[in-house]
């Protein structure tokens, strides 16, 4: 199969020295693509801001804003043919839901900053992308299964990997992870924490039933 993976956070830049991200690190989103090179599958890695290694046979392309991510996931799904039941999307990334309206060109000194920050709606990319086998993640502080479910349904996903970021080991920065499985039969797996690889080949695992 071919995967293609997006993972880390996305920055949208206010002005050069200035962003709106958030705290994801990618470790969730490199170790799914590690597994899946462990299985032998063909993998491109689409990697907002992050300081990890590319896993061995994994090609990477590194992306910064949320525009950025969806134009270098659509042509990587554009290459495997996405209509093939060999391409399967796994969207790791903590995307910026929105980015300032306007970028400034130098850098905004702060009597200049009070009122002119006006945002607009960045692009779902995991809604925006046609692919039938489609993976997402749902990092919540509440109503876990029930923002899993509503994603699961609103976006065509065969599964949501979702976790309480709030507990112990299963929040950004850590190399565990506690998660439940909302598949889109309404299904649902909760996993003991384990590290995020081994999170990484359950989830290779499902998506290879998609094939």
């Amino acid at each position: 199969m071919r995967f293609v993976i997006t993972a880390g956070p996305t920055r949208e830049h206010i002005d050069p020295v200035r962003f709106l991200s958030n705290p994801s690190t990618g470790r969730m989103g490199f170790a799914v693509a590690r597994a899946a090179v462990e299985r032998g599958h063909e993998v491109v890695l689409v990697a907002g801001p992050v300081a990890l290694k590319t896993p061995k046979g994994v090609a990477r392309v590194d992306v910064t804003s949320a525009r950025e991510m969806l134009s270098a996931v659509e042509g990587a799904l554009a290459d495997a043919n996405c209509a093939r039941a060999t391409a399967v999307f796994v969207a790791t990334a903590a995307v910026a839901d929105w980015r300032p309206a306007e970028t400034a060109g130098k850098k905004l000194k702060k009597r200049d900053m009070t009122g002119v920050l006006r945002l607009v709606r960045n692009p779902d990319i995991l809604k925006t992308v046609k692919c039938e086998r489609k993976i997402g993640f749902a990092a919540e502080t509440d109503n876990v299964l029930a923002e899993a479910a509503r994603k699961c349904r609103e976006k065509g996903l065969a599964m949501v990997v979702a976790n309480d970021v709030t507990e112990k080991g299963a929040g950004f920065g850590v190399a565990t992870n506690r998660v439940t499985f909302f598949r889109r039969d309404g299904s649902a797996e909760r996993l003991p924490l384990m590290s995020k690889l081994a999170v990484a080949r359950r989830i290779v695992r499902f998506a290879e039933t998609l094939a």
